[in-house]
């Protein structure tokens, strides 16, 4: 087998330890040295020291956990550095140790078989931590928000039948009257404002219930923290605009895809980068992605095509956004949702929009072009002009000259 990397080296990373082992060949031999190294800033130091003393070229390591990120970071810049994938570099079985598997890791690497994942620039990562956050954050405020619905139905307050948003204004000081002590439903629902949609006989009906201390308790604790993480996706807000800034004429073309809001955009570009050239075609992001199906086969039959989990932080936005542009009527994703729909079912036809609105996204972050669409009526003309020149061909088998004019309207 060809050796493609003849000085490299193949790190095992762990939260406390680096086992490295360097692959130097000179000729036909190959000397190899392994080492174990602190993940103290000192310590990573003294490991590029080392890997440089033998003049490595390319490095190699798994994807553990953060623990592989400080030594990108102090390694980036000085090697070829290459991240693997932990579970496409398996060692054969009963062969585990650190030692094993860093020189595994080298030798795998000196003949070019491993593929290496994707590790955006520094500005990227940062903005993808951000947009990571404010998920984690907006599902915790969603989590405190369903609490206090618990609490409220656990003290037979029916407010959530009857008001569309019980975290809007009205709801709120309603919630804050019952924390306070009110407990009196016509004084409750006097709090309501006047583009509340509920009667206020309504209102007085599913305010009374039975709020104990231990309600009031538990609500003044979840209010607090709702609030509190609101305030906090703010200010995560303020600093995801102000990182997007160098990337604003990006995502305002992105914002022009159907279905892609604001913060769609933002994650797309946390989440892709900028730069495609990592992506020879739109193809590869797709499956990057995890938007296509997977290749199963043996013997002729395929097994199982199911989806890979590919990026989970981009896929589910990406879906959000199918979602939202599979109901406009007036776009080509709407057309193809139903033609997929109706022949595989809903679940593969938003997949498959949501890999449309991907390959959009990757053609308008690669050239600085707006987003334009085919039209709802794209498809159908496709379908009339494949009808027509199959039945040409069939009558053009039987000997007949065909000539096709389009009839007058």
């Amino acid at each position: 087998m060809n050796v493609l990397h003849e000085r490299c080296a193949g790190l095992d990373v762990h939260k406390d330890t680096v086992v490295a082992c360097r692959r130097v060949m000179a000729g036909a031999q190959v000397a190899r040295e392994v080492r174990s190294f602190p993940t103290t800033s000192r310590g990573l130091l003294a490991l590029a020291d080392w890997l440089r003393e033998a003049g490595c070229t390319h490095v190699a390591m798994e994807a553990t956990g953060v623990y592989w990120k400080p030594v990108w970071h102090v390694l980036e810049g000085e090697f070829e550095l290459v991240l693997a994938n932990a579970a496409h570099i398996k060692n054969v079985p009963g062969r585990k140790s650190d030692v094993n598997d860093a020189t595994w890791i080298a030798d795998l690497l000196a003949h070019g078989l491993i593929r290496s994942s994707f590790v955006p620039p520094g500005p990227i990562q940062e903005l993808r931590d951000l947009t990571r956050t404010r998920k984690q954050l907006v599902r915790e405020v969603v989590a405190h928000k369903q609490r206090i619905q618990k609490v409220l139905e656990d003290a037979n307050i029916k407010l959530g039948s009857v008001v569309s948003d019980v975290f809007g204004a009205s709801g709120r000081r309603m919630l804050r009257a019952m924390i306070a002590g009110e407990h009196n439903p016509d004084k409750l629902a006097a709090l309501a404002g006047e583009r509340l949609s509920a009667s206020r006989e309504t209102l007085v009906e599913a305010l009374h219930g039975r709020v104990t201390r231990h309600h009031r308790f538990l609500l003044k604790q979840h209010l607090e923290m709702v609030e509190h993480l609101e305030k906090t996706v703010g200010e995560f807000e303020a600093q995801i605009e102000a990182a997007l800034e160098p990337f604003r004429a990006v995502v305002e073309r992105l914002m022009t895809i159907p279905g892609v809001s604001a913060t769609a955009a933002s994650v797309i570009v946390a989440e892709i980068g900028v730069d495609m050239k990592r992506f020879p075609t739109a193809g590869h992001l797709i499956s990057w992605a995890g938007l296509c199906p997977g290749l199963n086969q043996s013997a002729g039959k395929v097994k199982s095509r199911t989806l890979r989990d590919g990026a989970p932080w981009l896929k589910t936005v990406l879906v959000q956004s199918a979602w939202a542009a599979s109901r406009n009527k007036d776009g080509y994703l709407h057309s193809q949702f139903l033609r997929i729909k109706s022949r595989r079912g809903p679940k593969k036809a938003i997949i498959a929009v949501a890999a449309s609105i991907l390959t959009a996204a990757y053609y308008l972050v690669r050239d600085p072009l707006p987003y334009r669409d085919l039209g709802p009526l794209y498809l159908l003309r496709l379908d009339h002009e494949r009808v027509a020149t199959r039945l040409t061909q069939r009558l053009r088998n039987l000997g007949y000259e065909v000539e096709i004019r389009k009839a007058a309207a």
